[in-house]
């Protein structure tokens, strides 16, 4: 009869673990989504990506700006309108504006051009720099501006295609 407790004994003690194990890796598994949610960005063709520090924390294509309201202004060059959207709004609709300090860069860039652009947030953030991204003809997103690094048509960033973002 000892043999046999010991074995009813070891079998409870077996079962009690395995019980332990699946409902610690069930609940680590209801967990995971939740965190995967907070960081997993997945981009659609053709979005502009957003990355903060070296992260991946969002993407945007034209079609997403339609929530925001648009701006204008007129090329001083040629005398053209540009109109589109604020990059500071685009910019706020992912990333906390706690986050983003005056001296925060942010860097446009177009890999199919070569061409990028770097601003602060403070520069950004003034509404009369009118630092926006305007819809190209090809449907693509050029970033313009009327301060003077950003105001002639040689300094824009046409085909932007990634937004990077570095805290000081």
């Amino acid at each position: 009869m000892a043999q046999k407790n010991r074995l009813l004994i070891a079998l409870v003690i077996l079962i009690a673990i395995s019980g332990v194990l699946v409902a610690a890796d069930m609940l680590r598994r209801q967990a995971q989504p939740a965190l995967a949610g907070n960081t997993a960005v997945t981009l659609t063709a053709g979005s502009i990506p957003i990355y903060m520090d070296g992260q991946l924390v969002a993407g945007f294509s034209p079609g997403d700006l339609d929530q925001l309201e648009k701006a204008s202004f007129i090329e001083a060059a040629e005398g053209v309108k540009q109109e589109g959207w604020m990059l500071r709004d685009i910019l706020l609709l992912y990333i906390p504006e706690e986050e983003l300090r005056p001296d925060t860069q942010i860097v446009v860039s177009s890999s199919s051009r070569g061409k990028s652009a770097q601003l602060t947030w403070e520069e950004v953030n003034t509404p009369e720099n009118y630092v926006m991204f305007d819809l190209a003809n090809r449907g693509t997103l050029k970033l313009v501006s009327v301060m003077e690094k950003l105001d002639e048509r040689a300094e824009w960033v046409q085909d932007s295609d990634r937004i990077e973002i570095s805290s000081p």
